[in-house]
């Protein structure tokens, strides 16, 4: 999907230059380690990434098309509500990765 198309649904946008629009996973709330042991969300713990689903990019992205499971500071970002549903605007530099079958295993992903 391009930036050009509808988002989810029929929702009309168009990103513009290198931004790119996430959907995020689960909540920010308590989480369960492998172990099945609940950790509330005031639990204490170091900077943590989050993963989202990219839904919309810009036409400058790069790196990234809709569909892609990407890992992103949730502390460093931009939340906007489009027809009652919550998203995440980051830029492509604010992505730390990129999770795809498409991804080649020796890809350094860096900007030069």
């Amino acid at each position: 999907m391009t930036s050009d198309q509808n988002l989810d649904a029929g929702l009309p946008i168009r990103l513009l230059h290198d931004r790119v629009l996430v959907k995020t996973e689960g909540s920010e709330g308590e989480r369960r380690s492998t172990a099945g042991i609940v950790i509330p969300a005031t639990a204490a713990v170091g900077k943590r990434l989050a993963w989202a689903t990219a839904v919309g990019v810009g036409p400058n992205v790069r790196s990234i098309v809709s569909g892609d499971r990407v890992l992103f500071d949730p502390d460093d970002r931009s939340e906007v509500e489009l027809h009652g549903r919550g998203y995440v605007l980051l830029r492509e530099r604010d992505v730390h990765a990129v999770a795809a079958e498409r991804v080649e295993p020796d890809a350094t992903g860096l900007y030069l």
